[in-house]
């Protein structure tokens, strides 16, 4: 068993807590009792958040519409595609056609690459966060 030490990524507090780690898998958490936020403390998120991660329902390959099923494709092709659809929809319709709603279960960092990439790459300031709610 492994345990490594990181930050909580559900919300801005920033808790201390190490992932338990058996046969390379992520298995449980443990709250730092050192760590000067959390002092050995953390929400359920904080406990039970690391479940999604080895999920059978995560998707671990692109997928695209074809003839009505979803087939796999390569990362390079989904990519190829979207961009060509994001830049159409920016032409046709302008940067306020976009919105972007981010994530608790992204990083603060994810989090904050979403946003600027939506601001700076898409320049929509349509931007919103799930905590909000």
């Amino acid at each position: 068993m492994e345990k490594i030490l990181t930050v909580c990524p559900y919300c801005g507090t920033g808790c201390g807590l190490y992932l338990v780690i058996e046969n390379g898998r992520v298995t449980g958490v443990e709250p730092d009792k050192l760590h000067p936020v959390n002092e050995g403390e953390l929400c359920l998120k904080g406990y039970f958040g690391f479940e999604h991660i080895h999920s059978g329902d995560r998707l671990t390959t692109p997928l695209l519409k074809k003839e009505g099923r979803f087939l796999p494709v390569s990362w390079e092709e989904a990519l190829d595609l979207v961009a060509a659809r994001l830049t159409r929809i920016k032409e046709e319709s302008g940067p306020d056609a976009f919105a972007l709603f981010a994530s608790a279960r992204a990083t603060n960092e994810e989090n904050y690459v979403a946003q600027k990439f939506a601001r700076a790459v898409m320049g929509t300031n349509n931007v919103d966060h799930c905590a909000r709610l």
